[in-house]
């Protein structure tokens, strides 16, 4: 039986698809690992009938990303501990009865693929974000594509025409975040070096960048990721991610839900990073209040004091706040009828697979080039317009939110959104796109492991 060690990169985003695909490929026969850091390890305890998990260090055992000075300390570190606890994971399993065979790694840390093939194992790079955007990258890697871009629109093959605010933000807004934009870029440093490449996506929701990307770096399309309950139920017992950094107790939004109409909630989340500002977190209270919908909103405890003063008291007929929500269960609920998302990639590849219009407002990093696609090409939302001050005015959050509940715009939304969602369960189906490629990996892999 092949061996695999998944090896996500450490934060919840990435956690999640690495460990979804690792159940899967256990259902198609293999043995799995996913290596989380000591500090995850430590902070959420996983268990899982299928998949076994190892630990390794990101230097930083205490408090994990927290703890670092900055971004590029962090990285840096986590290259330097997370080489040498990986070599001696891979050591301890020599002797075993199950050594590994191959390094799934998180293409954020390219590293692990160096490692892979010094003790001669398989590399396979996991790409967690979606293919338009893993292209984009690639083009500014290998310098095809001029930055600072200083002509719009942007045309590359397979993708749609590009304005400024279309793309990843690192190239949005050049020279921000310069630790993480070198990391998105050095994803492609070695990956030719890699026996496999694997995206998160299924090939008709992106089929023309698929086509296009793959005639420069063959790629396998393997999502969605999500618990298979949601899809194809075919992997036994898969019915949630299983490994959560943020703890919840998920039975007071299920009461809230339980005697709301069908569609009637607007279902509000902006994923385990975000950080608004005060003033715009005021301008959509007042918007979700001004659209008179019932409203769901994830407001993380560190963001709770930028909720206006009585803003909750005044709507407490029509609104939930909550620290935490489990999402996947509440997209699949009928009562919600719209998501109000950062359209981070998780986030929306859960929307599309399951049926659910969106109001996009991306933040930065993958997000403003997922939005446009949301609205532009799957036609399954609508991305709200920023004003003059980077804020997005509570008029316009109210405006977006109508047209997806009640307009005539919504329904067409919802019957988009709905094939999507067809086509993410056909993708992973028996004999479907994404389904071929996972059997493919692993009959290719178990061939060359044998």
């Amino acid at each position: 039986m092949a061996h695999v060690l998944a090896l996500p990169y450490p934060s919840q985003g990435h956690l999640n698809p690495m460990h979804q695909f690792c159940k899967r490929l256990v259902s198609k026969g293999l043995k799995a690992t996913l290596a989380i850091t000591t500090f995850i390890t430590n902070s959420m305890n996983p268990k899982s009938d299928t998949v076994q998990f190892d630990t390794i260090s990101d230097g930083y055992d205490e408090g994990g990303f927290m703890q670092a000075d900055d971004i590029q300390a962090y990285l840096a570190r986590l290259e330097a501990a997370g080489s040498k606890t990986l070599a001696e994971l891979i050591k301890r399993h020599e002797s075993s009865g199950h050594p590994i065979g191959c390094i799934i790694y998180d293409a954020f840390m390219p590293w692990a693929l160096d490692v892979a093939k010094q003790f001669g194992l398989v590399g396979a790079a996991f790409f967690t974000q979606p293919c338009a955007v893993n292209y984009l990258y690639y083009y500014a890697h290998h310098g095809h594509l001029t930055l600072p871009v200083l002509s719009v629109p942007v045309s590359l093959p397979g993708l749609p025409l590009l304005e400024l605010e279309d793309m990843p933000s690192f190239i949005y807004v050049h020279g921000s975040y310069p630790a993480y934009f070198e990391m998105v870029l050095n994803q492609f440093s070695n990956v030719d070096e890699a026996n496999f490449v694997l995206v998160n996506t299924f090939y008709k929701l992106e089929d023309k960048v698929v086509d296009s990307m793959s005639k420069v770096s063959p790629l396998m399309t393997i999502g969605p990721t999500i618990p298979s309950f949601y899809l194809d139920n075919r992997v036994q017992n898969d019915v949630d991610y299983g490994l959560n950094l943020f703890h919840l107790d998920p039975s007071i939004c299920f009461e809230w839900l339980s005697n709301k109409p069908k569609r009637s909630i607007v279902y509000v989340s902006f994923g385990s990073m975000a950080n608004l500002s005060v003033e715009q977190m005021e301008e959509l209270a007042w918007g979700f209040k001004a659209s008179n919908c019932y409203f769901l909103w994830v407001v993380r405890d560190s963001e709770k004091a930028k909720i206006p003063k009585d803003f909750i008291e005044e709507t407490s007929d029509k609104g939930l706040i909550v620290g935490w929500g489990p999402q996947l269960e509440l997209l699949a609920s009928e009562a919600v009828g719209c998501f109000f998302s950062h359209s981070g990639w998780n986030s929306t590849i859960e929307a599309l697979s399951l049926g659910v219009p969106m109001v996009v407002m991306p933040q930065w990093t993958d997000q403003t080039t997922n939005a446009k696609f949301v609205q532009d090409v799957w036609k399954v939302g609508i991305r709200v317009r920023v004003g003059e001050k980077g804020i997005v005015g509570r008029e316009e959050v109210e405006t977006c939110i109508r047209e997806v509940m009640e307009g005539e715009k919504g329904k067409e939304l919802k019957k988009n959104a709905m094939k999507w969602k067809d086509l993410a369960k056909e993708a992973v189906s028996e004999g479907g796109t994404s389904d071929k490629d996972i059997d493919e990996f692993v009959n290719k892999l178990t061939n060359s492991l044998c």
